[in-house]
């Protein structure tokens, strides 16, 4: 039987609550994939969807983004949904852009907003 494949999971402070509605939207399809998040946000998700397999990670400033991008880097990971909140600025950027570069670098598809998260998952299930 072939592996789950791996989501990585991420909202910015202000986003957080989309993230966790979107996944509890979702939460039949998330099913079926292994999940890792960084701490808050994987906190927010399981709070919304207790059954979904989700492994927390540090918080984002705290070195959860490089822990996701280090998860990118050796291809564990698969896809990644970034909720960026574009009105608030954030200490840990250069965390942020590293990780969207990692993405990039590694071709892994990464939805920035809910509508992109959307059709990734749309596009995944098929």
């Amino acid at each position: 039987m072939a592996d789950r494949k791996c989501l990585a999971l991420i909202a910015h402070d202000q986003k957080k609550n989309d993230l966790a509605a979107f996944a509890k939207a979702h939460e039949a399809t998330l099913s079926g994939w292994k999940i890792v998040a960084t701490g808050t946000t994987g906190g927010r998700v399981l709070d919304a969807c207790p059954g979904l397999d989700v492994t927390r990670l540090k918080s984002g400033p705290l070195g959860g983004d490089q822990q996701i991008g280090a998860l990118i880097a050796t291809g564990d990971v698969d896809c990644l949904i970034f909720f960026v909140d574009p009105l608030t600025a954030m200490p840990h950027d250069v965390d942020v852009k590293a990780l969207m570069r990692l993405a990039i670098v590694y071709d892994i598809p990464m939805a920035l907003n809910r509508a992109t998260a959307e059709q990734l998952i749309d596009f995944r299930r098929t």
